[in-house]
């Protein structure tokens, strides 16, 4: 059946599947159909629940997995003017304000601003903490590395969540 602009499913089953996939197949599509235009809140609302968790992890001593490194990396960044003492607190404020503001949508291009900055410093800790990110350097990374790349996902996410914000 050719798609039209007046059928009344977006995009109809074709015939030649058995009942039962196409009605899956309707379903999915509908709900495919239902989502669309949320897709932004759902990245934004993700991305703000992730930031929020891991910044308030921060406040407390030895909970968060990254805290170590996050600490070396400041401090290699800042060339020490920021003592550890600091860098932790002010990162689990960036972080869960960031979170805060993706979550609730409130000052939302400051918390994307402060996201795309911070994601700066964490992709800038691949190369002052390379002897820590790469097994084998720019090639194989270490653990400490892959937790850093995955956040290239966030960054996407809030790629799409930003281009969204600013077209509005």
């Amino acid at each position: 059946m050719p798609r039209t602009a007046r059928t009344t499913a977006p995009f109809p089953a074709p015939a030649h599947l058995p009942r039962r996939r196409r009605t899956v197949k309707l379903w999915l599509t509908h709900r495919a159909q239902r989502y669309r235009g949320a897709e932004s809140l759902v990245l934004r609302v993700a991305v703000g629940i992730a930031y929020l968790w891991f910044g308030v992890l921060k406040f407390f001593p030895a909970a968060s997995a990254a805290e170590d490194l996050a600490v070396r990396a400041m401090t290699r960044m800042t060339l020490g003017l920021v003592p550890a003492a600091v860098s932790l607190p002010t990162l689990a404020v960036l972080e869960t304000a960031i979170g805060l503001g993706l979550i609730t949508g409130f000052l939302l291009r400051s918390a994307l601003a402060a996201f795309f900055v911070h994601m700066a410093g964490v992709f800038l800790s691949l190369l002052v903490l390379a002897h820590e990110m790469w097994h084998v350097y720019a090639i194989v990374p270490s653990l400490e590395g892959q937790y850093v790349l995955k956040n290239i996902v966030l960054v996407a996410a809030c790629l799409h969540v930003t281009a969204r914000e600013l077209a509005d």
